[in-house]
């Protein structure tokens, strides 16, 4: 099913819907929400209380829900069936009169939407799916598709939570209000689909394979390759220091180069060293803001192993069961109108971690407005308080008590500490050692993280100290880490070069850093492998050889950067939505156009062994579990052992035969089956491909060789 804003299949009008007893046209409201967990909260707060097929009614509302996307930009052939067939001189494809499908598993709940939208006894239609850039879309294709023309209210909700539902549907905005965050959706929509379609069709068939590539999924590749990169041409150095115990404590000199000269300071070190001066300093560290999605993330990752998805199939969860706030934030703030309820949710958060709340609660500092987009921070909700934590898996467990460990940390004061300076002097050789004394453990008392007092015993200038030993430290420069999702994710917030104070940054949103990084592994550009405590995120060789022929354009994390700050712009009205596509479509224009293939660049991996030669493109046949394959999938010539031919014959292709087939175009059977006579005979399997299907026939007229 094809579907445009013009054509759309839909069903027929429903008919009018009556009171029994008064005959008056009963007016309702239909409610449309991104899920069915969230149609049934919002359904129970309305009083929508009858299930119904696809939809909840009652109380002067219907409410029906999506799966998701269930409007989607068709193929590339879709708009021209020759374009099924994979070539660069049919590049670009630029779609004028973009057109949608619904998939076939979702068709059913399409069209019951449909029917809700056109009921005459609807009179507006309230958007409720989820409160961002995609949820606007879900709604806004489903409403065009069905040619829906009725006003509609935008119903913007930060929780789960019953009183948060009520709040939203007293505050109701009208739907145009939201129009710009809609055409900055479509725009991201349509800039992926003609990036991926046209650079995914020009390098897989320059290079003979599928070389899936995208608006964001390229550069996070060339990022993870060039880390790879840097770790195998790191050169190690060494570095010595020579040291000094001193009872309670040891010092150091500074780095020597050569071992000779640290060797040579220890020598020198005699039973003594003179304290020469001391310095104090207060420092403090300010509490860490709570978490948005990234953040959570990140720390979800490294204290829990937990991967990037994972952590926000949890966190999704979670907020459908109405036990933490919307967790597709990019916020690590809440309101300043939500500052007098900070003292309950801090109490809420103690109860879910098993601690003793904070003395003094700073809610000041967890509240600014400035700071705060779409929606404010990720936070358990009140109604986590009442939950039985036990009850629930335990990603989801132990994910909520992050987020409420992280709310007690956000409120607390400042962890402060009085750090100490001495230097010491030894054998004509300076060496140096700092204490630190704990003054305030302040948001550090809900830190898991291992703290040590390092405080000195009490030193004055001109302290003669005995030298108990002295010895030789070696160490060396390190390479840079490899990335783990936690890493990764920071690195793809802070991808590129953008203003200090731009409202999204870095490659992707919090929403869909997850799905690009599951879509590397998937794709097989890059895999997990542990690594000691964490799990490192290597590229494949087929990674890393589709990051040597990306062009400047797909490798460029700045450019990907740019073009976010731009959907940004296209969302506050600075920019118009035709200038954003303008751009993309040039810069899809000029990729098709001058690209090159790079000779020099790695081979990519040969996907099983190599028996001949594609009789459609050229490329490697190769052995595969069901057959014999074109290496270039975008070619989709095979042999395969179980064609209904061959299976009716009884006859198997051995790896020696179908090399036979590629190279002649014939081989000689011994024993070919014939069904009608239960017997076998000798013939001449002949194969011929007409480019769009492999057919073959038997010649009796050979003999047997």
């Amino acid at each position: 099913m094809i579907l445009t804003k013009n054509n759309a299949e839909r069903p027929a009008k429903a008919g009018l819907f009556y009171f029994a007893r008064k005959g008056e046209l009963q007016l309702n409201k239909l409610i449309i929400t991104e899920k069915p967990s969230v149609a049934q909260a919002i359904a129970a707060v309305v009083g929508a209380l009858a299930r119904k097929d696809g939809y909840f009614e009652g109380n002067g509302y219907v409410v029906g829900w999506c799966l998701g996307h269930l409007a989607q930009l068709v193929s590339a052939e879709a708009y021209d069936p020759q374009l099924s067939r994979w070539r660069v001189a049919d590049l670009p494809i630029l779609p004028q009169d973009w057109r949608y499908r619904v998939p076939q598993d979702k068709r059913r709940q399409f069209g019951i939407l449909c029917g809700l939208m056109l009921r005459d006894d609807v009179s507006q239609v309230i958007n409720a799916c989820d409160a961002g850039r995609e949820g606007e879309l879900i709604f806004r294709n489903l409403y065009d598709l069905t040619g829906c023309t009725k006003p509609t209210l935008r119903l913007w909700l930060n929780s789960m939570e019953d009183s948060e539902i009520r709040r939203a549907l007293g505050d109701l905005r009208p739907g145009s209000d939201y129009d710009r965050l809609f055409a900055a959706a479509r725009c991201r929509e349509r800039a992926d689909w003609l990036v991926g379609i046209n650079a995914t069709r020009l390098l897989s068939v320059t290079y003979h394979r599928t070389l899936n590539t995208g608006r964001v999924v390229s550069p996070t590749l060339a990022m993870l390759t060039q880390r790879e990169a840097d770790i195998a041409g790191f050169v190690p150095e060494s570095f010595y220091t020579a040291q000094l115990h001193l009872g309670s404590f040891s010092a150091e000199s500074k780095l020597f180069s050569n071992r000779a000269e640290a060797e040579e300071a220890v020598v020198s070190a005699g039973g003594k060293c003179i304290v020469t001066s001391i310095s104090q300093k207060e420092k403090s560290e300010a509490a860490p803001a709570l978490f948005d999605l990234t953040m959570l993330q990140r720390e979800a990752n490294r204290a829990l192993g937990y991967t990037a998805q994972q952590t926000l199939d949890y966190a999704q969860s979670l907020y459908e069961k109405r036990l933490c706030t919307y967790p597709r934030t990019d916020s690590r703030f809440l309101t300043d109108g939500m500052e007098e309820g900070v003292k309950s949710l801090v109490l809420c958060a103690a109860g879910i971690c098993g601690l003793e709340p904070p003395f003094a609660v700073y809610a000041e500092q967890v509240c600014d407005s400035s700071k705060v987009s779409d929606h404010h921070a990720l936070v358990p909700t009140m109604s986590a308080a009442d939950c039985e934590l036990d009850a629930l898996p335990v990603g989801e467990r132990e994910l909520l008590r992050l987020m409420a460990a992280q709310v007690l940390r956000a409120v607390c004061a400042p962890y402060r500490w009085l750090e100490t300076s001495v230097e010491l002097a030894c054998g004509g050789v300076t060496y140096s050692v700092k204490g630190k004394t704990v003054l305030d453990p302040g948001w550090r008392v809900y830190d898991s993280a291992e703290r040590r007092d390092s405080s000195l015993p009490e030193l004055h200038e001109g302290d003669e100290l005995p030298v108990l030993s002295a010895e030789v430290k070696e160490g060396q420069t390190s390479p840079p880490a490899h990335f783990t999702e936690g890493s990764l994710l920071a690195a793809m917030e802070n991808a590129g070069e953008t203003p200090d104070d731009a409202e999204r940054k870095g490659l992707g949103t919090p929403a869909t850093r997850a799905g690009i990084i599951e879509k590397l592994v998937s794709s097989g550009f890059i895999e997990r492998k542990k690594a000691k405590k964490n799990t490192a995120l290597i590229p494949t060789q087929t990674g890393a050889a589709l990051t040597a022929v990306l062009p400047e354009q797909l490798a460029s994390a700045e450019l990907t950067s740019e073009w976010e700050q731009k959907l940004s712009q296209v969302e506050r009205g600075e920019l118009a939505p035709e200038a954003f596509m303008s751009g993309i479509e040039g810069m899809v224009r000029e990729l098709c156009g001058s690209y090159t293939a790079k000779l020099a660049s790695p081979q990519f991996p040969t996907q099983g062994e190599v028996i001949g030669k594609c009789p459609r493109c050229g490329c490697n046949v190769v052995t595969g579990k069901k057959g014999y394959f074109c290496e270039s999938s975008i070619c989709r010539f095979a042999l395969w052992t179980d064609n209904k031919f061959l299976a009716a014959k009884r006859i198997r292709l051995s790896k020696s035969q179908a090399a036979q087939l590629l190279r002649d175009g014939r081989i000689h059977i011994n024993e070919v089956y014939s069904a009608k006579r239960d017997t076998y005979y000798p013939a001449d399997l002949i194969l011929k491909d007409d480019g769009e299907r492999v057919i073959y026939w038997l010649d009796f007229g050979r003999k047997d060789r």
